[in-house]
């Protein structure tokens, strides 16, 4: 029989259970997060007490525990964020699971011998990605769920020591993982922090701008649930050494029944078995939690099919459809039993939408079996009113697999007993003098005395019977009775046994109170290590400071680039990229020595997500030699390693110092701070390196997402990359609408990829003085969609930043009434 290594199964868990669940199902390791700094900000939390429990019940079976830490960090929230940490690699954690990349360095030096892996939230989708963590020193790096089969194995290929892990089941993000600003634009629930509002689990409208067509509507931009059923093979012959399971805030319910699914599959991979999951097999996955199931990308874009459209919630299995109601009860015909305790959910009509009802199922009653089941149901109380006939009935919760899933991990021990410190005793004395117990335990001494004096023995004598008995009597506390010497203690003595315990009692006291002293030693220890760490980022050498101050003006067409010119930009960031198609190169090039021969500086933009497959187009215009503004963090390091100009963008999350720092010395020649970050939180951020080496994202809309998933060509059930004529010919200008009536502009860029964009413009004109006086000179304007005023707010920046230059006030309503109301002060003054 053929036996191959098969990856690691790493299952989430939100709970003390949901840990006993995925170890009782054959996880090799588990993923969770404690009460602080990681991405699930409720419910789905452990205590750090929990963490240690959770850390034996694994390790007491060789399974391991990785600490989810992965959400971006402010300045101010560094040093308790590696303590804390350290209070969970006390607990017994094995790995961290780490999105900042300051914070990724700073482990190193704090906790040098502890493992980091990069969170799917670093954005990591290619060749020169991976290179970057590879260079970071991160044992593994969790891919982004966007990533092809093709994708994979060229990373594999090229970076062969790095350990690559990858999602194979559970929800999924429409955006690229870290690049999802929508959220905390919206609600300061920042998806990088924790936060994450849903946006993407809304109902939106699709439109187009110049015909004021209605194109689609629905659930438009929430995607269905991961399940790599018909890759696994695949996908462990790519050389991925982990595979994921999503889902910390799902019950320990799901955890067993997904955990087990995936390790038969693995199992049968190992033994050398072909794997393609029937759908009976699959049938427990889609019951326990299913928005409907996808292949992810795996194979490639998916289309329409990759979202949920009718609705963004668990859709479980379909088993019928309603056939009438009478008084309390439901009819139904159905394809399966129902039981009481089951959970029912019901969709209206296909065409007509709405909100699911459900509940669970109070009663049952056979009413016919033929020619199908017809089946009388009564709900609980208040339930399900607006149901009728012909709605569609799914079974959303199977009581009997709920049962079997909780019994698969009630036999494991929901607490295993701390391994306890050894304890060496040795006891002196003769008659007519006290007893003397040295007890050693953690490397620490203690001495200590009987009061009542050693007599000779008129029945009884001590001996290592009755010492080890009582003196083994250390019940709940950490320490375990081993060695015992008697060799200084006087043959055919007595002790009264109270004297025994009182010496055992004082022994105990002052060790544990020695403990309590090193450990508060060492935690101040830590704590000294920690604030030095922090205190000193690396620095590399500050930018030259410009004379006056820079304006730079990013724009997406030539019309764009000369009105930003003429309205006072000393520099023009050219994006190619962002619509469908790219112009022609040549153009371009003529553009850029057009500027440049009017002292406009010009600059071109990358896109964020460059695939293995889009890096030939790509590299052409970075052959132009241009300098460069990225957002990718692995042709930032390329690039200027080459010696290029390289302004990193906000896409690469700068959120505090020390990240700084670590992109400063990838070569990053300047940073646009993150666009969730405050006035303050900017300058705090800069401090170190100085102002001159950052420029702040002060006017435009944020890329709110990043989307893989085209929303027209799923419109038209095209076939995205080959409906060139959708948004070239047909539909140019398109926008999402949510149910609040607010409008994001879709921009479908070169490589067929969706770049959500806010709603409204950022204006942090108002800030401008505060900006100033911290010693920002360098400022950027965005300019992305059809008909932004550019030469009106260019002209305004401009006018005001002259005025600072010169001592004076600045008008802080120009650009506001070149806006109207139509704008947001974004994060300025609002924090995350």
């Amino acid at each position: 029989m053929i036996t191959r290594l098969t990856p690691e199964l790493l299952a989430p868990a939100g709970s003390l259970d949901a840990v006993r669940a995925a170890v009782a199902n054959g996880a090799d390791a588990v993923y969770l997060g404690a009460a602080r700094y990681n991405a699930r900000d409720e419910g789905a939390q452990l205590t750090l007490e929990e963490v240690e429990e959770a850390c034996r019940v694994a390790h007491a079976r060789q399974r391991r525990i990785y600490l989810a830490f992965n959400i971006l960090l402010k300045p101010s929230e560094l040093g308790d964020a590696l303590v804390f940490l350290g209070e969970a690699i006390d607990r017994g954690v094995d790995a961290a699971i780490v999105q900042d990349l300051g914070l990724v360095r700073l482990i190193q030096r704090v906790y040098p011998a502890f493992e980091i892996h990069g969170s799917t939230q670093m954005t990591v989708h290619d060749v020169s990605g991976a290179r970057v963590m590879q260079r970071l020193g991160v044992e593994r790096v969790v891919l982004a769920r966007e990533n092809t089969l093709d994708d994979i194995r060229a990373i594999r290929a090229a970076v062969p020591q790095l350990g690559l892990e990858t999602f194979v089941h559970g929800a999924l993000c429409i955006s690229f993982s870290g690049q999802c600003f929508m959220s905390g634009m919206i609600s300061e629930r920042s998806a990088n922090r924790g936060s994450c509002a849903q946006s993407c689990r809304k109902d939106y409208v699709l439109t187009d701008v110049t015909s004021s067509t209605e194109l689609d509507r629905g659930y438009l931009i929430s995607a269905k649930d991961l399940a790599a059923l018909d890759h696994l093979q695949a996908i462990t012959e790519a050389g991925v050494g982990c595979l994921k399971v999503e889902g910390r805030k799902k019950r320990p319910e799901y955890v067993a029944t997904v955990t087990s699914g995936y390790r038969g599959f693995l199992d049968r991979i190992a033994r050398g078995e072909q794997v393609t999951p029937t759908e009976a097999e699959a049938q427990p996955l889609v019951q326990i939690y299913s928005r409907g199931f996808t292949g992810g990308m795996y194979g490639g874009r998916v289309g329409r099919d990759y979202i949920t459209r009718s609705q963004p919630d668990n859709r479980g299995t379909p088993i019928g459809r309603v056939v009438s109601r009478q008084r309390d009860e439901i009819v139904v015909e159905v394809t399966a039993p129902v039981v009481p305790g089951d959970g029912l959910g019901f969709e209206a009509p296909e065409g007509r939408g709405g909100p699911t009802e459900g509940f669970t199922v109070d009663a049952v009653r056979t009413v016919g079996t033929h020619p199908a089941l017809r089946l009388a149901i009564r709900p609980r109380s208040g339930q399900a009113h607006g149901v009728a006939a012909g709605w569609r009935v799914s079974r959303t919760s199977d009581a009997g697999l709920l049962e079997r899933a909780r019994a698969s991990y009630a036999a494991l021990p929901a607490t295993v007993r701390a391994r306890k410190t050894r304890l060496d005793v040795r006891l002196f004395g003769s008659a007519g003098g006290a007893m003397r117990g040295v007890f050693e335990a953690d490397g620490e001494t203690v001495a200590v005395f009987t009061e009542a004096q050693l007599a000779p023995a008129s029945k009884r004598a001590l001996d290592a019977t009755v010492l080890r008995e009582q003196l083994g009597r250390l019940g709940d506390t950490p320490f375990a009775l081993a060695a015992l010497d008697l060799s200084g203690l006087d043959a055919g003595l007595f002790l009264p046994v109270s004297a025994l315990n009182h010496l055992r009692q004082q022994a105990v006291e002052e060790l544990l109170r020695r403990r309590d002293w090193a450990r508060a030693a060492r935690l101040a220890e830590r704590r000294i290590v920690v604030d030095e760490a922090v205190a000193s980022p690396s620095r590399t050498p500050a930018a030259a400071s410009p004379a006056r101050f820079e304006l730079s003006a990013q724009v997406f067409d030539a019309a764009q680039a000369r009105a930003a010119a003429d309205a006072g930009a000393t520099e023009v960031c050219y994006d190619p990229f962002l619509r469908h198609p790219a112009p022609p190169r040549a153009r371009v090039q003529q553009l850029a020595a057009e500027l440049l021969g009017r002292g406009v500086a010009f600059r071109l933009r990358t896109p964020t997500i460059v695939r293995p497959s889009e890096r030939p187009q790509v590299q052409k215009w970075l052959d132009l030699g241009l300098p460069i503004l990225t957002g990718h963090i692995g042709l930032l390091m390329e690039l200027a390693a080459a010696g290029r100009d390289v302004v990193g963008d906000y896409a690469l999350n700068c959120f505090n110092e020390h990240t700084a720092g670590e992109l400063f010395a990838l070569g990053a020649r300047r940073l646009v701070p993150s666009i969730e970050l405050t006035a303050e939180e900017m300058a705090q951020v800069a401090a170190p390196h100085g102002t001159s080496a950052f420029d702040v994202f002060v006017y435009g809309r944020p890329e709110g997402m990043t989307i893989e998933h085209c929303v027209l060509s799923a419109a038209f059930e095209r076939k995205a990359t080959t409906c060139r004529d959708l948004c070239v010919q047909k539909h140019t200008n398109v926008e999402l609408t949510d149910p609040a009536g607010y409008v994001f502009p879709v921009a479908t860029d070169s490589a067929c990829r969706n770049r959500l964009l806010h709603s409204r413009p950022v204006d942090g004109s108002e800030y401008l003085p505060t900006l100033w006086k911290a010693g920002f000179r360098s400022f950027r304007l965005v300019f992305n969609v059809v008909n932004d005023p550019v030469a009106e707010v260019t002209g305004a920046f401009r006018t005001a930043l002259e005025a600072l230059h010169a001592g004076g006030r600045p008008d802080l309503q120009a650009v506001r009434g070149i806006l109207g109301g139509a704008f947001t002060r974004g994060h300025f003054a609002r924090a995350v």
